[in-house]
C-alpha cells in the first residue's frame, strides 16, 4: 500500500507529523495497539520446528553437527521470514485495492500493473476475489488511504477506504488473510475493532499531503465500521458491532496511556545508575 507521506519510523514506533518534513508528533493507531502484547513464542517455535522437519538436508545431516547447526540457524529465522513474506503479500494486495478505488474515482492509477504484480507472485486470485466482492456489494469509493488525526487523545492513522455501500458510509480496513483447511478465508483478528473504533474518532483528515492541509472530519461518527478479510478463495466483510465500540475505544485509550508512559521513560535519564564504594576515611 502507499506509504503515508507524513508517517515516520521512530524508536517509539510509527509516528505521524503534521507536514512533510515536520517532526513526528503522535503515534499511529497500529503503534498504540501494539502495546497490547501478544506472546508469539509458541508460534515462533512451531515455525522453527516445521522448517527443520521440511528441510531437505535433514536426512543426510543426522550425526553431522556442522550441518545440523546450519539447519538450526536458518530455521530460527523461519517465523521472521514468514512474517516478512506475509507483510509483502499484504502490501501487494492492498496496492491493488487502493488503485482499483482510484480507477473507480477517475484518478490516476496503476490498477492493471498492480494486478500483474499479484499474478507474477502467483496471487492473482486475491484480485479476482476482491473484484467479485466489490461488484457484489456495490462498493462506491469516496476516498482511499485517508490519513486521520485525533488531537484530543493524540494519535493519527490511515484508513484503507471510506466508501458508500448500500447507502451507508463505511470506514473500511483491509486484512489480507490465509485460507483454512476447509478452503475458507480466515477471519480478521478481533483487535481490528480497536483499530476501527480509533479511526471512527477522527477529528481531522489530511486533504492535501504535499501542503500539509488538514480539514475537519466530514463523515458521521456512526459510520459502519468494516474489517474486510481478503483471501484467495473469498472475501469476508465483518462489521464491528456498535455495542462493542465503547469497550474497544476504552481499551485503545488505555493503550495510548501505556505508549505515553513508555515514551516518557524512554526519554528520561537512566533510572538505575552505578554506585561507587563509600569514600574511605
Amino acid at each position: 500500500m502507499t506509504q503515508p507521506l507524513l508517517a515516520h519510523q521512530t524508536s517509539l514506533g510509527r509516528m505521524y507529523s503534521r507536514t512533510v518534513g515536520g517532526l513526528p508528533e503522535v503515534p499511529s493507531i497500529t503503534t498504540v495497539i501494539s502495546r497490547h502484547a501478544v506472546d508469539m513464542t509458541g508460534w515462533a517455535g512451531h515455525m522453527a520446528a516445521t522448517a527443520v522437519i521440511n528441510d531437505e538436508r535433514l536426512p543426510t545431516s543426522v550425526g553431522n553437527k556442522i550441518q545440523l547447526k546450519q539447519i538450526a540457524r536458518q530455521a530460527s529465522s523461519a517465523a521472521e521470514k514468514y512474517r516478512d513474506e506475509a507483510a509483502a503479500r499484504g502490501d501487494r494486495v492492498h496496492n491493488y485495492a487502493e488503485h482499483k478505488a482510484l480507477r473507480e474515482l477517475g484518478r490516476p492509477h496503476e490498477a492493471a500493473q498492480m494486478r500483474e504484480i499479484l499474478k507474477e507472485h502467483g496471487e492473482g486470485a486475491y484480485a479476482d476475489r476482491f473484484d467479485e466482492w466489490w461488484d457484489l456489494f456495490g462498493v462506491r469509493p469516496i476516498e482511499p488511504e485517508v490519513t486521520i488525526w485525533n488531537h484530543t487523545v493524540g494519535y493519527a492513522g490511515t484508513l484503507d477506504l471510506v466508501a458508500e455501500i448500500g447507502g451507508a458510509t463505511c470506514l473500511i480496513d483491509y486484512k489480507t488473510r490465509g485460507t483454512t483447511r476447509d478452503g475458507r478465508v480466515k477471519a480478521p483478528d478481533p483487535k481490528v475493532v480497536m483499530q476501527l473504533a480509533a479511526g471512527a474518532q477522527a477529528e481531522e483528515y489530511l486533504s492535501d499531503p504535499e501542503k500539509g492541509t488538514w480539514e475537519p472530519w466530514p463523515f458521521p461518527k456512526n459510520s459502519v465500521l468494516l474489517a474486510v478479510a481478503l483471501g484467495e478463495t473469498e472475501v469476508l466483510p465483518m462489521r464491528a458491532q456498535p455495542h462493542s465500540l465503547e469497550n474497544a475505544w476504552k481499551r485503545f485509550w488505555a493503550l495510548r496511556q501505556v505508549w505515553e508512559t513508555e515514551s516518557v521513560a524512554f526519554s528520561a535519564a537512566a533510572e538505575l545508575q552505578p554506585v561507587p564504594p563509600p569514600a574511605t576515611r
